[in-house]
Order: structure tokens, then sequence, then C-alpha cells
């Protein structure tokens, strides 16, 4: 058996789908489902069982199980970064990720867990090691003191530990996500809806637009956790973008693009799409000054030495498929 926590969250949903496709069913999915419509993310999938995330805690805790677990993928947490309440972020993403490693290594279990981009803060360095990481709220603070424990514990480790600090991640099953989906997400609804992308001006010292981040394609994740699946030799804490930082203007132009497309429409430029206002942008919200991470791009030499090979997504490309992907879903 697997068991996948965040089921039927974004990157939890198409983990299962690529277990699916592996021919893989005897899922345990785990979730919160007090959002009810995540559910969506899984009604097409095929999964053994479900629990509760308190109740699985409880019964996997007390070794209950009735089946022998393969391998735990834990990508349940809350992953809002304007979330103020300290004591629940760290009960929910902290003290429940310790509790269920500490299970994993004693019943041997392989544990690939979610970490976050969030713990380096405004960088501008992005290797995995404490000088760099400072992270900006409590959201990231959480993520960064479960990569701490795991760093205490990895030199005792009883089996396979991966962690994976997620850049900017976008694509299917992320709708349940509201504000907190990827730009490419919000981008795309804005302009099928009012015939415009709208984007943040430049801030401390940035151009309109030029925010830069690593954003990678869902697909891309999934093969990483799968490929550190198949290796279970493999254990750390691992950047996982691309390597390749873009800005939100690529990210609008790659949307406005794809959708053109689609509508057997010719590309245009940046400078284009401004002068027709389908590009706009509006005033940075003071509340995110000195909150925001300008710039982001993964430093994958650990990644590459363990030995992952595969190409990434660009922009471009990623956003193109995704675009193809929500026009299909309408």
């Amino acid at each position: 058996m697997y068991i996948v926590t965040g089921a039927a969250g974004f990157i939890g949903s198409n983990l299962v789908r690529a277990l699916n496709e592996r021919g893989i069913t005897d899922i345990l999915a785990v979730d919160n489902l007090a959002q009810g419509d995540k559910i969506a993310n899984l009604s097409d999938l095929d999964v053994a069982d479900f629990l509760d995330k308190a109740a699985f805690l409880q019964i996997f805790s007390q070794g209950r199980l009735k089946s022998p677990v393969q391998a735990l993928f834990h990508e349940g947490a809350c992953s809002d970064t304007m979330e103020q309440d300290g004591r629940y972020m760290m009960e929910n993403n902290y003290r429940y990720s310790v509790t269920l490693l500490e299970q994993c290594q004693i019943q041997h279990i392989p544990f690939l867990y979610a970490s976050s981009a969030s713990v380096y803060g405004n960088g501008p360095i992005f290797q995995e090691s404490r000088e760099h990481e400072a992270p900006l709220n409590v959201y990231a603070y959480s993520k960064f003191l479960f990569d701490q424990y795991v760093r205490q514990v990895m030199d005792r480790k009883t089996s396979q530990i991966a962690g994976f600090r997620y850049f900017n991640v976008y694509g299917p099953r992320e709708s349940h996500k509201g504000r907190m989906a990827s730009v490419a997400f919000h981008f795309y609804n804005q302009f099928v809806k009012e015939g415009q992308v709208r984007l943040f001006e430049g801030a401390e010292g940035i151009m309109n637009g030029m925010q830069r981040r690593d954003f990678i394609y869902v697909d891309d994740v999934v093969r990483v956790n799968l490929h550190f699946l198949d290796n279970i030799h493999l254990s750390g804490i691992f950047n996982l973008g691309t390597g390749r930082a873009q800005t939100f203007n690529d990210v609008a132009c790659a949307v406005v693009n794809s959708v053109r497309k689609q509508r057997q429409e010719a590309p245009l430029s940046l400078n284009d799409l401004l002068a027709g206002h389908l590009i706009e942008y509006i005033p940075f919200p003071q509340a995110l000054v000195g909150k925001y991470q300008n710039y982001t791009q993964a430093d994958l030499h650990q990644l590459r030495d363990s030995g992952y090979t595969d190409s990434f997504m660009s922009v471009e490309e990623g956003v193109a498929r995704y675009v193809d992907q929500l026009a299909e879903s309408v």
C-alpha cells in the first residue's frame, strides 16, 4: 500500500494520478475534506481507501494499518502564506509532519515530503544549506523548522527521507486553492473572463511585471518524486524547480498567446499586449512589501548529483500545455 497525504490537493492528487498510470491503485488517500470541493481532484482516480487526516494520524501512530506500506508521500499542509495563526500552522505543518516521520522511521517506511522554496525568504542564493534560509512568514517557518528536524535525524535514519523544496508549481488540479492557486491559473481565468491579464507593478526597485520566479509544471514535480520512489537509497533535502527564473511578464505573455493560438490568432509581443491593454499593471499591495519573494531560482546541483537528469519544461512549454487542459475542462 502507498499513502498520499493531501491526496485531494494539488500535488497530492497529481501523485495519485501518476501512481494510477503505473497501475498502482492500492493507495490510502489522506486529507481534510472540510473544503468538500477538493473531492473533484480524486473523482477520476482510483484509491483503495480514504481517511481523514486526524483519524489517519491516530491509526498510523498506533501501528494499526492492516497492510504493509511501501512509501508515504506527505503532501498535506496548509500552504496559505498569508495565514497568521501561528499555533495552527505549526501544529498542522510542523508537529503533524514530525509524528509521521517518526512513525515511518519506526516502521522502516520511505518518507517523501513537500518542503518549500519559501524557506529561503528574499534570497538571493537558493542552496540547500542553513546560511541561505530566512523564512519571511509562519508558513515558511513551519517548513523550515521541519527541514531542520529532518537534518537532525538524517544520520540515524532507518529508511529513506527525501524532502523537496517546491518552487512555484502550476498545473492541473489546483482550482480549489482559490487565491493561493498559481499565477498561470489566475491569469488564464482573468483573460478568458475579462479579456485582460493584471500583474503587479514593480516595487523595491523591480520594474513592472519583472519579478522573477522559478515556475515549474506539476508533471515535472511528480516525475522527480517518482524518481526518488524508484531509488529508495537516495535521501536528503532537494530543491525542486527548473533552475531557470522567468518573469511574471513571461507567464502573462505565455497565457495570452496560448489562448490566442486556440482562437487561431497570431502571437503578440509584450509591448503589443500592453499597447492593446491585454496586459495591465496594478499597484503592488503595501501588505506584501518586504514579505514578497521578488526573485527565486532553484540551485539544482544536489538534485542533479542525486542522478536526476531529465529536463524541465519552460514557462512557454508548460503554460501552453496547461492552457490546453484548462480549455478542455470548461
